[in-house]
């Protein structure tokens, strides 16, 4: 009796049991009862080559697959965000998902970073009814938006960026009433933005960004209540900002930059109490900025109104703000002077640029808030401060005691304009801008006459020498020419007159334009359209008939004397390669005026595109992530290596820096300022001349002499962007070495291979780095210092350096083991002989090279995806990089295989 009356206890205690833990069993659910979605999702495992390792056959997917959740034992969500495919699945990757058509009560799909090269099906909104959301970012999807989207009633994300969408966003998106986010940022979208997109009263996000949307921004958008992050910049938006935005009194980041908007800033804006971020940057803008306008945005994070022509003061408010981390107000019609102001604000590392404007007076303390400052091209006077930061700009204003400011006259004419007093430099008879204050010593009158007849005959002595031995190389690269290979121009880049046999194939030279077509492109090359003064024209942007994007470089030749544009010409004429920016045409009808025509790049260049905006959870500001920087440095050195070594002569670029590294929509790098591009001094020597004479071929004076003319100088301005990189620097590629000199002896002192965390000391605060990532961060500093070798002669060839950055984590870690320790090695004739040249100096440096022999198999450091790394990457969206160099390589880093490098060891 006492037996069953326990076994009745123990039935109901299990029974019990059962009852509380039914919800939990329901929720996850077996898909063991339901075998039709079981084989769903493995001919889906199947179409789309996923490994077995996340989807295992033998294992209930409600249980024990990877990105699978169930409920009442249906499947509702699908997670496959950065899987890897099989390696069947990667020879032959479709947007094969048919087998979702029999997941009815699916809820979620994502597959951002996963490649699906194909279109979206329309049968979508017919099978999965209950989807709330849909993740497609970077997965190179195809084609146009399907209509029945729209559909979608119970959808709340649709995540469509970084593919390769065209056509038209459709209006029946409109229809989706509970949608919240909605992303199609980073496509080809064309035409108009849809009215009916005001009717989705919930959105918190929308993203429109880097399209190719035309006519005015919608002003239903206004009553978007609920809308907290909109961006609408790179795009060809016209019309002026609709007044309605006022209403958006839960903004929290608004981006209309790289438009072409037009009017004043709405007043009602001063309402956007929320607003965190504001970028009206590169529109047609017009106006003064008042001091409403900024009253009540007290929590505003980042503020670029670059490149508009906004007049007046800039208001007392925003130097007070203090959450303030960006302020950029450049390339606008600005003018007055600093607040005499130290602020209390405790802000730390905030980026200020006031460049191309027309602010004077002294600097005041307020600037003791920034850590980067562009102060460059105004009028400032009076002395510079010594509590100003290192990393700061000063070029072309009226300071008195740096170098390269403007001429007297200038400053004097402009001071007198405004009824000031120029302060004449600090000297009351002075007739020229001081140069950097440096004591000059006294010379004695014999000594000077001496010195110059000295001077003067060693002079003859070296023209006469130099002639002879430039027809003696002529006479003997006739005899000895060698054929195959890619050939290049022998360029002149400073040659007064063209030759006067300049053969030109036109035909390669993309369209002939004529005059009036780039006047309606540009809208008669308004200040508007203006992107910059360049060296060898002003750039302006515009928009042809058939709708493409361009930039338009006007080369004045009553301004510019010599011939740069027949050099450039004659560069395109006979070379292209994918990473030099592409000439879409020219037009050369005019006399004293000629045009040549670029494809336009929506992310302009590096140093424009260094710090950006990035939505992430705390809404902070970052720059861009380490992954993305490194495939920027990869594709710059590609485009260098092709010049140096690909080419017949050896071609130099000699305008290396982060203006000229450009970035098209996917982060890929285009070479621009091609100019001053010419044929290497000696094929590469250095040249007898200066070794007769000892004199030191130093490359880093910055200007554009014969001493540039080698590709050494090449490599140490890619050194300085390697540095711009890792430090997050603004304008250290574009500064001169005189005025770097003390930064750069500081920030090469923490880089040493035999101490990672030494560059810890340097490292852009703004990245946020893993111990992998940091690995790579140091292996990058360390191939930046071998270049910026004081010595020419020993800073590694290109080609050596972009073998290191195709595997920045083989520089610094040993051959057969993964724990990324050192090993000692000497220095023989083996690829880091090149490579670490630099590191001669340092005994203890020397005894850590890594090995000349590397693994033929090892991590690429691109299989991660990042927030702005997956961009144009490789199999599933950042899994894999799309260079196929490192791909076939059987060696990494080869041993020189010519005599010429070689030789030039051994000269070392």
């Amino acid at each position: 009796m006492v037996y069953k009356q326990l076994m009745i206890h123990f039935a109901f205690f299990l029974l019990l049991l059962l009852l509380l833990f039914e919800p939990t069993f329901q929720q996850q659910g077996s898909l063991r009862s339901l075998p039709a979605e079981r084989v769903a999702l493995l001919e889906l495992r199947s179409s789309l080559g996923l490994r077995s390792k996340e989807w295992p056959k033998k294992s209930d997917p409600c249980l024990g697959w990877k990105g699978i959740k169930c409920q009442n034992g249906r499947v509702t969500e699908i997670n496959i965000a950065g899987f890897r495919r099989t390696r069947i699945g990667k020879k032959n990757p479709q947007f094969a998902v048919e087998a979702l058509a029999n997941l009815t009560f699916l809820q979620s799909f994502n597959a951002s970073n996963f490649l699906l090269p194909g279109v979206i099906p329309e049968w979508f909104a017919q099978r999965l009814g209950f989807l709330r959301v849909l993740d497609l970012r970077s997965c190179s999807v195809l084609g146009s938006i399907p209509l029945s989207l729209g559909s979608l009633d119970n959808l709340t994300d649709l995540y469509l960026s970084d593919n390769k969408l065209t056509g038209t966003i459709p209006s029946t998106l409109g229809q989706l009433l509970s949608l919240s986010l909605l992303d199609l940022s980073h496509n080809t979208l064309t035409g108009l933005i849809p009215s009916s997109l005001a009717s989705l009263g919930h959105l918190s996000l929308l993203d429109l960004s880097s399209n190719y949307l035309a006519g005015p921004i919608p002003s239903g958008i206004g009553s978007l209540l609920k809308l907290q992050y909109l961006n609408l910049s790179r795009n060809s938006l016209s019309s002026s900002i609709p007044t309605e935005f006022g209403g958006l009194v839960n903004l929290v980041d608004l981006d209309l930059s790289v438009n072409a908007l037009s009017g004043s800033l709405p007043s009602d804006l001063r309402e956007l109490t929320s607003l965190r971020s504001m970028v009206l940057g590169s529109n047609s803008l017009v106006g003064s900025l008042t001091h409403n306008l900024f009253h009540t945005l007290t929590q505003l994070q980042s503020l670029d109104l670059k490149d508009n022509n906004f007049t007046g003061s800039i208001p007392d408010v925003l130097w007070s703000m203090p959450g303030l981390q960006l302020l950029d107000v450049s390339g606008n019609n600005f003018t007055g002077t600093l607040p005499n102001s130290s602020s209390s604000s405790n802000v730390t590392g905030a980026v200020l640029n006031l460049s191309k404007n027309m602010l004077y007076g002294s600097l005041t303390p307020i600037l003791r808030r920034f850590s980067a400052i562009d102060l460059s091209e105004n009028y400032f006077e009076g002395k510079v401060p010594e509590y100003l930061p290192t990393n700061i700009s000063f070029t072309s204003n009226c300071l008195q005691n740096v170098s390269r400011q403007r001429m007297l006259d200038v400053c004097t004419l402009f001071y007198s304009a405004r009824g000031l007093t120029f302060d004449n430099f600090g000297f009351p008879n002075a007739t020229q801008p001081p140069l950097a204050e440096a004591p000059k010593k006294k010379s004695n009158r014999n000594a000077i006459i001496l010195g110059s007849v000295i001077g003067g005959s060693a002079l003859i002595f070296l023209l006469v020498l130099l002639i002879f031995i430039f027809l003696r190389r002529q006479r003997r690269n006739t005899t000895n020419q060698r054929g195959g290979g890619v050939v290049g121009p022998v360029l002149s880049g400073d040659a007064p007159e063209p030759p006067p046999g300049l053969v030109m194939d036109f035909a390669s030279l993309g369209e002939t334009f004529k005059y009036q077509q780039l006047l309606q492109a540009t809208n008669d090359f308004s200040d508007a359209n203006l992107i910059k003064h360049g060296h060898s024209g002003d750039l302006f942007y515009g928009v042809l008939q058939n709708g493409i994007h361009v930039v338009i470089k006007r080369v004045d030749l009553r301004i510019i004397k010599n011939d740069a544009y027949l050099v450039e010409l004659e560069f395109f004429s006979k070379v292209s390669n994918v990473r030099l920016l592409p000439l879409i045409g020219h037009c050369l009808e005019n006399e004293d005026e000629k045009f040549l025509v670029y494809k336009y790049v929506p992310n302009g260049d590096l140093s424009a595109s260094l710090f950006k905006k990035v939505k992430t959870d705390d809404d902070g500001l970052q720059s861009l992530d380490w992954i993305t920087r490194l495939k920027i440095a990869l594709g710059a050195a590609e485009g260098l290596s092709f010049l140096h070594h690909d080419c017949t002569p050896p071609l130099v670029h000699r305008d290396v820096q982060a203006s000229s590294i450009l970035l098209d929509d996917k982060f890929e790098v285009r070479l621009g300022s091609l100019s001053n591009v010419c044929g290497q001094e000696g094929d590469g020597q250095p040249s007898r001349i200066t070794k007769l004479l000892k004199l030191a071929q130093s490359s880093e004076q910055g200007s554009l002499g014969l001493h540039t003319a080698v590709c050494t100088y090449d490599v140490y301005c890619f050194g300085k962007v390697l540095l711009e990189l890792v430090t997050g620097k603004l304008g250290i590629s574009a500064s001169p070495e005189a005025e770097i000199k003390e930064w750069l002896d500081q920030t090469l002192s923490c880089i040493s291979i035999n101490n990672k965390e030494l560059v810890t000391k340097i490292l852009d605060p703004s990245l946020i780095v893993d111990e992998d990532l940091l690995e790579e961060v140091w292996a990058v500093a360390v191939v930046a210092k071998s270049c910026l070798n004081p010595k020419p002669s020993r800073r590694p060839l290109m080609k050596y350096i972009l073998k290191a950055l195709e595997n920045p984590l083989k520089v610094v870690r040993e051959e057969n083991s993964g724990s990324g320790r050192f090993r000692s090695t000497s220095i023989g004739s083996s690829w880091n002989a090149a490579l670490f040249g630099s590191w001669r100096q340092s005994v203890s440096d020397l005894t850590m090279l890594p090995s000349a022999s590397l693994s033929k198999t090892g991590g690429s450091s691109f299989k991660r995806s990042g927030t702005m790394g997956s961009q144009g990457s490789g199999q599933n969206g950042g899994g894999e990089h799309s260079s196929s160099r490192r791909q076939h390589s059987k060696e990494i880093f080869p041993e020189p295989s010519d005599m010429q490098d070689t030789e030039r060891l051994e000269n070392d």
